[in-house]
């Protein structure tokens, strides 16, 4: 069982364990909003256990934007920045605009999402080498949007959660984000 965490505003932050929720509830970071029909015991109690949490305190950017793959896919729109095809995490991968052969760094300036068609033929070259063009120049983003995760449409959302993710269409999870 997952549970659902939302931030200070109620807007969905990201995905972790039932375990690491209630941890999460006895460190004081939140509070239970929707709850399973599954208790947890121990010797000492009975809860329910938390199918949304809220997170009390705001979420800090005090690191700035984390450089990821999942973070570089949402600036890129999940679409290869070569032939514009929109697609899901697992059929796109980094691809270094300027070759690391030709002495291109890993940062956002230098990284685009690629379908791996479109990667295979790019290859050890520069984009204007093999006579591609980017949709877009890759920048270091100043903000993303809240979701940089999502459900993966194979699995079932738990009912407790569509009230609070339905604006905000699908999902995909990512359990290696950010963690509070």
């Amino acid at each position: 069982m997952r549970t659902l965490v939302l931030d200070q505003g109620y807007q969905p932050h990201r995905i972790v364990s039932w375990q690491r929720a209630v941890l999460m509830l006895f460190d004081g970071k939140v509070e239970i909003v929707e709850e399973y029909d599954e208790d947890i015991r121990s010797i000492t109690f009975t809860i329910k256990m938390p199918a949304v949490v809220r997170l009390l305190r705001a979420v800090r950017g005090r690191r700035g934007l984390k450089f990821s793959r999942m973070n570089v896919a949402t600036r890129d729109e999940f679409r290869c920045q070569y032939c514009g095809n929109k697609l899901p995490l697992s059929k796109l991968t980094y691809d270094h605009v300027i070759p690391r052969a030709q002495g291109g760094k890993t940062c956002w300036e230098n990284i685009v999402m690629a379908c791996y068609p479109c990667n295979g033929r790019k290859g050890c070259r520069t984009p204007a080498q093999v006579g591609l063009r980017l949709l877009k120049q890759p920048v270091r983003p100043k903000w993303l949007p809240v979701i940089a995760f999502r459900i993966d449409a194979s699995c079932s959302v738990p009912e407790t959660w569509t009230h609070w993710i339905y604006w905000h269409g699908a999902l995909e999870e990512d359990s290696a984000e950010s963690r509070s």
